[in-house]
């Protein structure tokens, strides 16, 4: 169940702590990864990782989302190294947190640009090889604040809050032709960044999850490597919530 055996897959964001492990969560279920992030040796490194630990010919593709043009480039590179694409997953992101009196124009840009409109430009190039094919997954990482807001970030909330409500859109326009695309939104994921919190600041972001703890990055690739699966056909236009209860949201 859940084999995404002869399935290519492009994942953005590849090299970082929940795309990594997004891409060995479906390397592992037997799809082909092209893998895909602005820093290229890390890039070349994580690919060489996967391929000793999990087997499978996966390419990098080096890609600056905050450059159009090299967005645009990005589904034809997949589809020129991997031959075809099945699965898209949106997960590359930044933050440039500041209070809403306080944001800088650029902070707003930069935000918008590389977690919303990049991830439309990735939805739209992939459209038409996989309505030809009649197949298609396509998954975007979003997060519990675009859901429930959170202080400090209202670029970033209105990012993911927009790529919920785009990928409703894009679901009911290719839903006859046999795509899907879904939300998976992340609570308080272990990370390299949440590492660096002190004890004090764990403590009291685990009081308010009732699993007692943050999730790691196999919870996440596990929801993706579902919804990128035949059997999840019959699922589209959804947001799984992967918090352990932190926001108890339909």
């Amino acid at each position: 169940m859940f084999s995404l055996k002869g399935m290519n897959a492009l994942v953005t964001g590849a090299s970082g702590g929940i795309g990594s492990a997004i891409a060995i969560a479906l390397a592992k279920q037997g799809a082909r990864i092209a893998l895909s992030g602005s820093n290229g040796q890390k890039l070349r490194v994580f690919r060489e990782q996967l391929h000793e630990e999990h087997g499978g010919e996966h390419v990098e593709i080096t890609c600056d989302l905050s450059n159009p043009e090299q967005v645009e480039e990005l589904i034809p590179a997949t589809l020129d190294t991997l031959g075809g694409i099945d699965i898209l997953v949106n997960n590359a992101g930044i933050t440039r947190d500041n209070l809403a009196m306080r944001m800088k124009d650029e902070e707003w840009d930069d935000v918008i640009r590389i977690n919303l409109e990049a991830a439309f430009r990735l939805m739209r190039a992939s459209a038409r090889p996989m309505m030809k094919a009649r197949f298609g997954r396509i998954v975007n990482i979003t997060s519990v604040v675009g859901a429930t807001g959170n202080p400090g970030q209202m670029n970033y909330t209105a990012a993911k809050a927009g790529l919920t409500g785009m990928t409703k859109s894009f679901a009911q326009e290719v839903a006859s032709r046999g795509i899907t695309a879904n939300c998976v939104a992340p609570g308080f994921i272990r990370t390299a960044m949440t590492a660096q919190l002190d004890e004090k600041q764990t403590d009291t972001i685990n009081a308010k999850i009732p699993a007692g703890k943050m999730g790691e990055g196999d919870d996440i690739g596990a929801a993706c490597a579902y919804l990128a699966s035949r059997e999840a056909g019959y699922v589209t236009g959804q947001t799984l919530h992967v918090n352990g209860g932190m926001a108890m949201l339909s």
